[in-house]
């Protein structure tokens, strides 16, 4: 029900980003060593939440300080990424990628708006599998079977990948990849059962990817098309759990398209 309310977001930020390519890049390609790290933190409703108590607002009737009968959000959130290209020849490359991140709702909110969460899957986290619909956690879906991509979202978020990048002919370049990661909700709830983060249990829930790629270098932009296949999946158990054993394309296969590299 949260996730179609009226809500009011009153934010603010700080963004850092950094690439050590510099002149290393020529025709979007990169042709020495280098990383990249990007930074970003954001606060809301702070200001609001101090106000509405100094002068004594009246809450509605989930217990929320509202603005004009729209309440609004109070959380604080952090990501982090870091990315670093390895150069073998002027052919060939490594690239490998870690990205996290945590969202916290608190004061007047008991979780982060829907467009401020995470999600999993898609063509830049884990490729085996379509956006927004990796976890979060364990979670296997509704009680008929079926997932649903509102409760596929999360408070905290990984991602981690490596990434072979080869010219092959012409404009035409290759790739292939291993992705891992998944999503975790802060709170437990009985709608994202087993959707909770635990520091003993987390590990368990990584999921794990592996696929191939082609990218048309067009010097202004790179198409990029990516085929993903699941490894290990912490949505299923016994057998399922690891379909790189017995793999089937039409149940472990996605398909990506996009414009620019994924990290």
């Amino acid at each position: 029900k949260y996730n179609y309310d009226d809500g009011l977001i009153v934010r603010t930020g700080y963004s850092y980003t950094y690439n050590s390519a510099g002149q290393a890049l020529m025709n979007n390609a990169i042709i020495g060593n280098s990383y990249s790290i990007r930074f970003n933190f954001e606060s809301a409703g702070n200001l609001l939440y101090a106000f509405a108590r100094m002068t004594n607002m009246k809450k509605n009737e989930d217990g929320e300080y509202s603005l004009l009968s729209i309440p609004f959000a109070q959380y604080v959130k952090g990501d982090f990424d870091f990315a670093k290209n390895i150069v073998i020849d002027n052919r060939n490359s490594i690239a490998f990628h870690v990205g996290a991140g945590i969202a916290v709702p608190y004061g007047n909110a008991t979780i982060v708006p829907f467009e401020k969460r995470y999600f999993s899957g898609g063509a830049n986290s884990v490729r085996g599998w379509s956006v927004r619909s990796l976890g979060p956690g364990g979670y296997k879906g509704s009680s008929d079977g079926q997932m649903d991509f509102i409760k596929q979202s999360g408070d905290i978020k990984l991602d981690l990948n490596v990434e072979y990048r080869t010219h092959l002919f012409w404009k035409l370049n290759g790739a292939a990849f291993i992705d891992a990661g998944n999503i975790w909700t802060i709170r437990s709830d009985s709608e994202q059962e087993d959707g909770v983060f635990k520091f003993n249990k987390f590990y368990k829930q990584i999921a794990v990817a592996y696929g191939l790629g082609i990218r048309f270098d067009l010097d202004y932009l790179i198409l990029r098309f990516d085929g993903g296949m699941k490894a290990i999946n912490p949505m299923e158990t016994g057998k399922g759990r690891y379909p790189i054993t017995r793999p089937r394309f039409s149940r472990d296969f996605a398909f990506h398209f996009a414009v620019g590299y994924p990290f």
